[in-house]
């Protein structure tokens, strides 16, 4: 009679066990693997906003004023910028002549042999020059020197420092080489002086080479009326008489036209974006934090936030918050219209807000001041040193987080490995266990047989 007792293949049965021996561990280490992957990515994501925020701080802070003014002209002949510094009013000016850069030609520069070039000097109105060494001009090895390597050597001179652009036409078939001032007014005005160069001085000085295409000149305004004002000359067209404003004319005014008026005023829209900008800065950064502080709703099985149980990202949401609270005598963001919604994010009321900035404008900085390392003032100053604590590269908490969760990851991997080794010894217990058994299971089978043949029953035969 064969034996009825189960039979176990070894191979399959020794890695079920050894799985079955290791699985808790696995589980608690893929559980921590995973957490840890989360965090890291909660980390970098939570480092971008941060560091948004506080490139976002950082233009505000540039602006010197949260407070904008704007410069209007009365006509179409220039562009008026002004600071929050600037004082309200209206100025008048009359354009008689805008300044110019000087630009002077010279025609028939034909090809020269490379010998005997030298050196020029690019010679300026306001007595400075630069020399130009034409030794490596050749550049195509040709062994003549064209309009347009000279050009070249110009331009790419180090001690031009970029006054000078040279370039090249041709004009009535005839190379030429162009000189253009990159500053206008008479100083700018450019000569070629080539005594040094023994072959290129003919060209440069024969009768009719050298033209003046366009002469340099200074600007001529006047401050108030032509007949009555104030004659400024200059040789830039931008003029910043007025405190705070700058001015850049483009065009000059007729004789018979009227002094034009720039008019400096508060710039309620502009000032507005620049609280909205804030607003939004603000919101973007908080609803992150929110997210992944979340609790989660098991019943709608939305999961909760990788920082969900950490008191430090919950208190970076708390002091943020208290920072908005804070008062200059006894004004704070609600009385500007700036509050705090249920879901920790801020709503601008624009109506009250250009309510409180028309009664007092200077409240403004006063509450936001500037988010400068050196001196950092306000709510803007407050927020950035908050921040700055989590992202600095240094100290930031960010760093030393990310420093801990690297180290518990350096950690799983050698429990991986411990474990790897621990399931394989176990495989291969089990499966010296097994293949023992079913040796002795075969062995038994055949005793049995033999029994079977030796003592069974033989009536039916």
């Amino acid at each position: 009679m064969a034996i009825t007792a189960p039979t176990y293949e070894p191979v399959a049965t020794a890695e079920m066990l050894a799985q079955a021996y290791v699985q808790d561990r696995q589980d608690r280490i893929a559980l921590q693997t995973k957490t840890a992957a989360a965090q890291t990515a909660g980390l970098t994501k939570l480092r971008t906003a941060m560091s948004t925020f506080e490139t976002a701080l950082a233009a505000l802070t540039t602006k010197k004023s949260m407070v904008s003014n704007s410069a209007t002209l009365s006509a179409a002949i220039g562009t008026a910028t002004a600071t929050s510094n600037a004082t309200a009013g209206t100025y008048s000016f009359y354009v008689e002549k805008l300044a110019t850069a000087g630009q002077v030609s010279y025609g028939g520069i034909t090809e020269t042999s490379v010998t005997g070039s030298g050196s020029i000097d690019v010679v300026l109105a306001d007595g400075s020059s630069f020399t130009v060494n034409l030794g490596n001009a050749d550049k195509d090895l040709s062994g003549k020197l064209t309009a347009k390597e000279i050009a070249a050597a110009i331009n790419v001179e180090a001690t031009n420092n970029s006054r000078i652009t040279a370039s090249t036409m041709m004009v009535n078939n005839v190379p030429t080489l162009v000189l253009t001032s990159n500053a206008t007014g008479k100083d700018s005005q450019a000569t070629i002086d080539a005594t040094n160069s023994s072959t290129l001085n003919g060209l440069f000085t024969a009768p009719g080479a050298e033209k003046v295409l366009v002469e340099a000149v200074d600007g001529i305004f006047w401050v108030g009326d032509k007949t009555t004002g104030t004659k400024v000359e200059q040789a830039s067209n931008v003029l910043s008489v007025v405190d705070d404003v700058k001015i850049t004319f483009t065009k000059a005014q007729l004789p018979t036209d009227t002094p034009v008026t720039v008019t400096v005023a508060n710039d309620k829209a502009a000032t507005q974006a620049n609280v909205q900008s804030f607003v939004d800065s603000y919101n973007t950064l908080t609803k992150l934090l929110a997210e992944m502080t979340s609790n989660g709703d098991p019943q709608k099985e939305v999961a909760g936030g990788v920082f969900a149980s950490d008191s430090g990202v919950l208190a970076l949401r708390s002091r943020m918050s208290a920072v908005l609270r804070k008062e200059v005598d006894g004004v704070s963001l609600v009385n500007l219209g700036i509050t705090g919604q249920r879901d920790g994010t801020l709503s601008l009321n624009a109506e009250r807000f250009a309510k409180s900035i028309a009664a007092d404008p200077l409240v403004l900085d006063k509450l936001f001041g500037g988010a400068t390392l050196s001196n950092p003032t306000g709510v803007l100053g407050e927020l950035n040193s908050l921040s700055r604590q989590w992202t600095s590269t240094t100290s930031g908490q960010i760093n030393k987080r990310r420093e801990g969760v690297t180290d518990l990851q350096n950690s799983l991997a050698k429990r991986t490995e411990a474990l790897d080794i621990t399931y394989e010894a176990a495989r291969k217990r089990y499966l010296a266990q097994f293949t023992a058994l079913q040796q002795l299971q075969s062995r038994m089978n055949k005793s049995s047989e033999l029994f079977d043949a030796l003592f069974g029953n033989k009536s039916a035969a």
